[in-house]
Formats: C-alpha cells, structure tokens, sequence
C-alpha cells in the first residue's frame, strides 16, 4: 500500500499544536491530562458529579467498583488540577460534598467530542483491528 501523506490542514494543526506546547512547556501537563482521560476512575467520576453536589458515600455507590482508597486518590487528584471541589460543613457527623468547578465542568466538552468521534469511526476502527489483528 503506497502511504498517503497527511492533507496540508492536518499537517497545519499539528503544527500548531506542537508550537502550542513548545510555547507553553506544556507537554508534562497535556500528557498528565491525557492519563487522566484513561485512567479507571477519573472520568466515571467526573461523569457522577455532573448532576450537582455529592456526598462521598453516594458518590462511591454511584460509582460501581470503586474503594475507598481509590476514591479519595481520584478526588484529591481532581481537585488538585481545579477540577472539582470540597466542601466540608462543620456538622455533627460531619458532611462532606463533592462538586464539579466551571473547569471540571468545561472538560466534559472536550471528552464528549472524543466520545462522538470514536463512535462516529468504530466500524472503521473494528475493520483496521480486524485487518491487522490477521
């Protein structure tokens, strides 16, 4: 199969968002956020608190499978990056929530975009896997 170059727009973009990244020293960081993105239990987290504030409790029984330990590391990690948000209210048993920022909220936006490609493109995807997987 003879390759077939990129088209002079995707070599563009790609272009631009190395420059991005140079500019920025951003690469640790877009490769942190890409390792979020596919980690076990970012996303299903996220996805949990997109309806509004949760408890702790609720949320580890909103989000199947996850421990205790795992949770808090998800949800430290999380609100380390500005994406969700802690409160805790002074109450007697104390009461913890857990809320989605503007930014955790935002980065939905460019999760769903890459949900809709894949699905757009998973025959396409199964075809080259089958081919090559022969």
């Amino acid at each position: 199969m003879i390759p077939v170059p990129n088209p002079p727009s995707a070599v563009a973009a790609d272009a631009d968002i190395q420059a991005r990244c140079d500019e920025t020293d951003a690469h640790g960081l877009v490769r942190e956020m890409l390792a979020m993105t596919s980690d076990r239990w970012s996303m299903r987290v996220i996805g949990a608190l997109s309806d509004g504030p949760v408890r702790f409790t609720r949320l580890m029984a909103n989000v199947s499978g996850v421990s205790h330990r795992m949770l808090t590391q998800t949800l430290r990690r999380l609100e380390r990056d500005g994406l969700v948000t802690r409160t805790s209210y002074p109450e007697s048993p104390p009461r913890v929530e857990y809320e989605l920022t503007a930014r955790g909220a935002s980065f939905r936006h460019p999760l769903e975009v890459f949900v809709s490609w894949t699905l757009e493109h998973q025959a396409e995807i199964k075809a080259s896997r089958h081919r090559f997987d022969r």
